[in-house]
């Protein structure tokens, strides 16, 4: 039964902090290992293969940007963000590195344990379901695998990203504001700005970067849509 927890993996150089949360995991029936570290993150990233990373971003020796951009090389786990830095710019480039969201510190228990779960219910959820593709010229979003094929080549996208592209494919031509696709994709959880959704749809463009007869279009101070031509 042990095998079937869902496995947290805690990285914070902070030892008191990293138990601490891992006290507030395990009360909700998750499995936990600690990391307080870069470079062990990474290496438990590879052995513990954990359903979800709990990162702080003031690591001692590789910092949490490194360690998220190259947990991302390894997979597409949901990465949650700790750190005691919120300036905008902060949490911008946790997003950039490839984050799926992220908490402010000191915070409660309550929360991270509600972000936890808010995460891992919108990854987990749709990959429960049925296969569903949505299928264009040169690309496929296949809703049960997480996979985008795009002109022939797999692509691995994080979380966040495959919902956010799945959501604007689903429906070609419709505008969506900033403000409808953070309730629709982050949910009513997510306390960040409308910045957060430029920051996906920028790094979904840098894969998506071919000429075809769709594209993700920005309508300027209102938001975006899955142009199809016609």
């Amino acid at each position: 039964m042990e095998n079937n927890k869902t496995r947290i993996l805690i990285v914070d150089d902070d030892v008191h902090i990293a138990e601490l949360i891992a006290l507030y995991m395990e009360k909700e029936g998750y499995e936990t290992m600690e990391a307080h570290d870069g470079n062990s993150a990474i290496e438990m990233c590879k052995s513990f293969q954990p359903n979800m990373v709990l990162l702080d971003i003031m690591l001692p020796d590789v910092d949490g940007y490194q360690v998220c951009r190259q947990i991302r090389q390894i997979g597409d786990v949901p990465i949650i963000m700790l750190t005691a830095k919120a300036e905008t710019f902060d949490k911008v480039l946790g997003l950039e590195m490839g984050a799926d969201d992220y908490v402010v510190k000191p915070f409660e228990s309550k929360e991270l344990v509600a972000r936890v779960k808010a995460v891992l219910r919108r990854y987990g959820g749709k990959k429960e379901k049925d296969v569903k593709k949505i299928i264009y010229p040169n690309l496929i979003i296949d809703q049960n695998t997480y996979i985008v094929t795009y002109h022939g080549k797999e692509l691995s996208l994080p979380p966040k990203e495959f919902e956010l592209l799945s959501f604007l494919a689903q429906n070609p031509n419709q505008v969506f504001s900033r403000e409808k696709i953070l309730d629709k994709i982050w949910g009513y959880e997510f306390v960040g700005d409308s910045r957060t959704v430029d920051v996906h749809i920028k790094r979904i463009r840098e894969k998506l970067n071919q000429d075809d007869p769709w594209s993700i279009m920005t309508i300027w101070s209102v938001g975006y849509k899955f142009n199809v031509k016609e």
